[in-house]
């Protein structure tokens, strides 16, 4: 067990507010980055046909401009790779590449990909494109954030093995996450399958944005 613990504090994966405390959206990758230090531990459980029933991943910002993530799944059993760079990580203004979905255990390429996004106070828009397998692939993606608590988000990627999804994140506390959705399968039978995630996040080298975020909670 402490093997497996250790593995995860070494590696880190995609998609973290770089402002807001609410994590990425539910299928999509997107364009804000994890932040440096920041170190985050999730559960995942879905649906089959989402992809594997269960998953534990971690996900760590290395500077403020590169995370790297691994997942861990049971069943199949495999190591699922990603990572991200961020080319623009100023606020409004988001522009990032990457790759997801690697598992050199299964023989699985990685999927690289590009990613625009437009972040306000309350909107966040999200816009790209990934390359999965032998095809090119639409990502759209649009969350709310009423406040550092609630978040609703829908998003969308192209292809009739993917799906549409909604579902909100609510931040039980500053570093304790749940996210659930609905996934709307983009085939001929729109197939509806359930996701869900928890998410505990570890300030293990920046103490100071631990501080920062608490501030701006008050």
């Amino acid at each position: 067990m402490r093997r497996l613990f250790f593995t995860f504090a070494v590696m880190m994966v995609l998609s973290s507010s770089a402002r807001a405390t609410t994590k990425g959206l539910s299928q999509i990758v997107t364009p804000d980055l994890q932040g440096p230090g920041d170190l985050s531990l999730s559960f995942q459980a879905q649906s089959e046909r989402i992809a594997n029933p269960y998953e534990l991943q971690a996900e760590m910002g290395l500077t403020s401009w590169a995370e790297f993530a691994v997942f861990r799944g049971f069943k199949p059993d495999e190591w699922i790779f990603g990572t991200e760079f961020g080319l623009l990580t100023k606020e409004p203004y988001l522009l990032s590449i990457g790759f997801v979905n690697w598992s050199p255990h299964l023989d699985v390429d990685p999927q690289p990909y590009i990613e625009a996004g437009y972040y306000t106070e309350h909107h966040n828009f999200i816009v790209g494109a990934i390359h999965a397998g032998y095809k090119n692939e639409a990502i759209l993606g649009y969350a709310y954030d009423f406040n550092q608590t609630w978040r609703v988000q829908v998003d969308f990627q192209s292809g009739k093995e993917n799906s549409s999804t909604i579902g909100f994140t609510c931040n039980i506390t500053r570093d304790f996450q749940m996210n659930p959705a609905l996934y709307v399968n983009n085939g001929s039978g729109h197939d509806l399958f359930g996701y869900v995630v928890f998410t505990y996040t570890f300030h293990l080298w920046n103490k100071t944005r631990g501080k920062e975020l608490e501030k701006s909670e008050k």
